[in-house]
């Protein structure tokens, strides 16, 4: 898995007793927090699980970054609980699925905001990118501190 790193400059550590009136007084430990806080990862070979974790976002994340796996050519209750929840969802692979044997279709392709293919585990670092970009148009405020937002996502194309 990707390791990022956040480099701070000079003086940040002084963040919350530093010109509070300039900087606020979020210190810098606090800011590592809320980084720390943007992501969380999960993982399951079970389809029903997965489709519990898709409803339980609802209210909790502000965007979704999903490589389904093979779940991707077939399921269509993956579809269906991608389309049930107001959270964007954005589909990653690590390969181009598109190059690949003809039954490698996605399903969710109709009912998630986008998809990254066949950038290896790049993929996931520029779906994360989409993801947040996305949550900062839905709602600037909530998406820069890390809380889920509310606003419903844009209807899908169907089939």
């Amino acid at each position: 898995m990707a390791k990022v790193l956040v480099i701070h400059g000079p003086n940040l550590n002084l963040l919350g007793q530093r010109q509070p009136d300039i900087y606020g007084t979020t210190t810098l430990a606090e800011i590592d927090r809320r980084l720390v806080a943007l992501v969380d990862t999960y993982q399951s070979n079970h389809e029903g699980a997965i489709i519990d974790r898709l409803h339980a976002a609802q209210g909790r994340y502000d965007a979704i970054v999903l490589n389904a796996g093979a779940l991707t050519h077939y399921s269509y209750s993956l579809r269906d609980a991608i389309a049930a929840i107001p959270v964007p969802v954005i589909e990653v692979h690590l390969s181009n699925i598109h190059a690949r044997e003809a039954f490698r279709i996605s399903v969710i392709a109709p009912v998630v905001r986008g998809q990254i293919s066949g950038f290896g585990a790049d993929s996931y670092l520029l779906g994360l990118r989409a993801a947040l970009a996305i949550a900062a148009r839905a709602d600037p405020g909530r998406a820069a501190s890390g809380g889920a937002s509310r606003r419903p996502r844009a209807r899908q194309r169907r089939p």
